[in-house]
């Protein structure tokens, strides 16, 4: 079991980096193409010499700009996925801004409590957009609507969009693990990050 929880968190991990990584190259790419056959043009105009080879390759390139149409959608579509896998990893290890200011004025058992409380509010919550965000890809898959732009590739509405029910369903998830630890007593509260505790870490470190 443990060599299970093991492979699903790099692989989570993997899956983030990979998506950030085409992101990147994409847009990189898109941009250098976009901006590099002026180059080429430019060397043909001033040296006359290299028109056989400047004008052809700066034509290609000019002309792989302009069927990169799809990247803004791949951005996108990279971009969505990330903000739904992003937000159960950052259940996972803390990442979400805490405000729980109030909280931390109660005793360690009310803390618990209202921890516990949190906590299947957000699986409540989190199963709720799941269901119904399935009911909303099952309407795109019966409909079959292509994606804007990246219809060549044969990606359809629904292949980009089923991340929002297994976004919420792992979300939903990694809550029940929280609910789980606080029933346990390993924690008190969602384990959230806490903004100003850091920010003050940081400014004592800069007075040393």
């Amino acid at each position: 079991m443990s060599y299970l929880k093991w492979f699903w968190h790099r692989f989570e991990e993997c899956f983030i980096v990979i998506l950030l990584i085409t992101m990147t190259l994409v847009t990189f790419s898109y941009v250098v193409f976009n901006n590099l056959y002026n180059v080429f043009f430019e060397l043909a105009d001033k040296f006359p010499a290299t028109t056989s080879f400047a004008e052809p390759t700066g034509e290609f390139i000019m002309t792989l700009a302009q069927d990169m149409t799809w990247s803004l959608a791949v951005t996108k579509a990279c971009f969505g996925w990330l903000i739904f896998l992003g937000a159960s990893y950052g259940v996972r290890v803390g990442g979400h801004i805490g405000v729980d200011a109030v909280v931390k004025k109660l005793s360690k058992k009310s803390q618990r409590v209202v921890g516990f409380l949190a906590a299947a509010t957000c699986i409540a919550y989190a199963l709720m957009i799941a269901l119904a965000s399935y009911e909303w890809i099952e309407a795109m898959y019966i409909s079959d609507i292509g994606a804007d732009d990246l219809h060549q590739f044969h990606i359809k509405l629904w292949h980009i969009g089923i991340i929002m029910p297994i976004g919420f369903g792992l979300i939903a998830l990694r809550f029940i693990e929280v609910l789980v630890k606080i029933a346990l007593g390993k924690q008190s509260a969602l384990g959230l990050a806490d903004e100003s505790h850091d920010a003050l870490k940081l400014a004592q470190g800069d007075t040393k």
